[in-house]
């Protein structure tokens, strides 16, 4: 730790090498970000005094990383509204129960046809399922999609995910590392989390006078205390009974975009976001390390990879065709959400901690990898590529058909 504040100098004058680089191109800076952390880490070398390995601070830098997803998520909800959300509660239900079913039942498939044991395709479909609540967040505002029609759906899907991640994280602890699941034991988890999202939901709505009162905080270094606070404690305290943190962040969010200091907060957080946003995939590309991408693994990767392009666009169609949504929006939420990152990650280390199969690890860092690049650019070329499948497909618009006949 002794040179800890030149390390983490040279890392963000890394971060701000790859947004240079980005903006020269055009290209989304999300992929930049992350291959600039591949290039450099453990494996990399020290030159002088400039330490590539980031060893000392890879910890500090990490956690940089999550007050960035806090902060990409915060910002998200205050683009949204708790109103909003409730009234597509039951589409929300329906989408996320499609987006889950299908992606977990190709990601299972994908693994037993690899010829995978029990255990381990399990673990493949927990890391084929879950999308990365942090870089959705970051394309959404990056392209101004947040009051895009499908957004809610988008929304929904990821807090679907996270109680389905609850559940899914214990029953497959239990199996993986002592062979055993308590069905009690799962059922609190989900209630747990569900719990803790409609009571931040509805409390916070309830409380939205009394918040407007409270936060007409005229100093702006209290205001900004209050705000962060408030951030920092309910997230957090979300982690603690196993609910993520970033889902804890943008509830948050969603509760304070109703009240009347919405847009002060917005001009208050947008630093932040940015900041510690680049830090933290910065520090995802510094966690994955490409000596060990090789062998199998890269044939089993891009095979998941068009699992999940199929399977992300054919549910992001259902998905939207229940909340009545148009082709092009309900193509959106499909490449919106086709990003895989931390979760995925975590589901990898548990497959390691229960000592399944190896190529798990390198599996997940090229999936996860290819993914974390791909999704932002199919976001941003949503139209230009539902415009060449709806030529092949011939996607027909209900809601048009609908009024025709009436």
């Amino acid at each position: 730790m002794e040179h800890l504040v030149f390390e983490i100098g040279l890392a963000l004058g890394l971060i701000a090498l790859g947004g240079l680089i980005s903006a020269k191109l055009r290209f989304s800076v999300i992929p930049f970000y992350i291959l600039i952390g591949m290039a450099v880490g453990p494996h990399a070398m020290e030159l002088w005094h400039f330490d590539f390995r980031f060893i000392d601070s890879a910890p500090f830098i990490d956690f940089m990383g999550r007050i960035g997803v806090l902060f990409l998520l915060f910002y998200l909800g205050l683009e949204f509204s708790v109103g909003r959300l409730i009234k597509s509660g039951r589409n929300i239900a329906v989408g996320g129960s499609i987006y889950i079913g299908i992606n977990f039942t190709l990601g299972l498939l994908l693994g037993f046809l690899s010829g995978f044991p029990v255990a381990e395709a399990l673990i493949i479909a927990g890391i084929t399922t879950i999308s990365s609540s942090a870089i959705v967040a970051k394309v959404l505002v990056d392209l101004k999609r947040t009051a895009n029609a499908e957004t809610e759906m988008i929304l929904g899907i990821i807090m679907f995910e996270d109680v389905f991640l609850a559940v899914y994280i214990s029953i497959l602890s239990g199996f993986v590392l002592s062979d055993s699941s308590s069905i009690g034991g799962v059922l609190l988890s989900a209630l747990v989390s569900l719990g803790f999202m409609l009571a931040v939901i509805i409390i916070g709505r309830k409380a939205v006078p009394l918040l407007n009162k409270w936060l007409r905080i005229r100093s702006n270094e209290l205001f900004a205390l209050v705000i962060f606070g408030s951030l920092f404690l309910i997230a957090g305290f979300s982690e603690t009974i196993h609910v993520a943190e970033a889902i804890g962040a943008l509830l948050v969010g969603l509760v304070l975009a109703e009240t009347e200091h919405a847009k002060r907060i917005e001009h208050l957080i947008m630093p932040f976001r940015d900041f510690f946003g680049a830090v933290f995939f910065f520090s995802f590309g510094l966690s994955i390390d490409p000596m060990s991408l090789g062998g199998s693994a890269i044939w089993l990767a891009l095979a998941a990879v068009i699992v999940t392009l199929i399977g992300n666009f054919s549910a992001g169609m259902l998905a939207g065709r229940t909340a009545s949504l148009s082709p092009k929006a309900s193509a959106n939420i499909g490449l919106t959400i086709v990003s895989r990152g931390e979760f995925s990650i975590i589901m990898a280390n548990l497959g390691k901690d229960g000592g399944l199969l190896d190529i798990l690890q390198p599996f997940s860092a090229i999936y996860v990898l290819i993914l974390a690049i791909l999704g932002p650019l199919l976001t941003k070329q949503s139209k230009s590529i539902f415009s060449l499948l709806n030529r092949v497909f011939k996607f027909k618009d209900r809601r048009v058909h609908k009024e025709e006949l009436l």
